[in-house]
């Protein structure tokens, strides 16, 4: 970003193309949001992105008490992209699910997938709870690039469809090289995904399939036990400075 840009810049997540000139109709739940909750008023300026036409600076048009609409002015970004980085997870419990999603998004990573395991905690993913997370994450941190929540996977269908090509950091306390920076550096480019197992770790049979695997690439994390949301920060934040838009 460069160094005039207004962080303090009300910004929303809109589904509509952008384009100088262009109205946007809202739904009542963003009318509510802004008029209320961000007690912008008419005319007040907003920036507006939807990860596809980068970022533009608005005004609010009132269209009598309850409903807003848009009027685009001008690009204040260029669309930009991200790593090729897939977060691979067991999803977790609901507060902690929250600041994972959360976190990811601000990481910089473009899909976001629960992974089901044999010791997952969460029978559960709410994934409309996800998305509203990735889009609250990216409003409020400058992101472009809106991630894509997918549908939860069992491990053995995630990696029975694995994408040729696409290499995969298997978070893993017993990795023969605990030196994480070390581990990372022989990795090539191109594509990469990361995998954070449940808080009870992945079962016996479940490490001997990862380990079997040739794109599988084993990464500690420290001499110290880390929670799995505070595991993603760590995995994410390595890969990113060693193989990501970080260099």
């Amino acid at each position: 970003m460069s160094e005039d840009y207004d962080f303090r810049a009300q910004r929303l997540r809109v589904m509509s193309d952008l384009g100088e000139g262009v109205a946007i109709a809202l739904s009542r739940e963003q009318s509510n949001y802004l008029l209320n909750v961000l007690r912008l008023s008419d005319g007040a300026a907003i920036h507006v992105f939807n990860g596809r036409d980068g970022e533009w600076r608005a005004h609010l048009v009132r269209n009598g008490r309850r409903d807003v609409a848009l009027e685009i002015e001008r690009q204040t970004r260029p669309q930009t992209g991200g790593p090729d980085l897939h977060y691979l997870f067991a999803p977790l419990k609901r507060s902690r699910l929250d600041y994972m999603v959360q976190k990811a998004t601000e990481m910089g990573a473009a899909r976001l997938v629960p992974v089901l395991t044999r010791h997952t905690v969460a029978e559960r993913v709410n994934l409309d709870r996800m998305r509203a997370n990735v889009i609250e994450a990216a409003e409020q941190c400058g992101i472009l690039r809106v991630p894509e929540v997918a549908e939860p996977l069992t491990l053995p269908r995630l990696l029975g469809d694995w994408e040729a090509g696409r290499r995969l950091i298997f978070c893993d306390e017993a990795a023969p090289i605990q030196d994480p920076v070390r581990a990372l550096q022989g990795v090539p480019a191109g594509p990469l995904a990361v995998l954070i197992g449940p808080e009870g770790g992945f079962a016996a049979d479940e490490r001997t399939m990862l380990n079997g695997l040739p794109y599988v690439v084993r990464l500690a994390l420290g001499p110290r036990i880390m929670r799995a949301d505070t595991a993603a920060v760590a995995a994410l934040a390595l890969v990113n400075a060693v193989l990501g838009d970080w260099r």
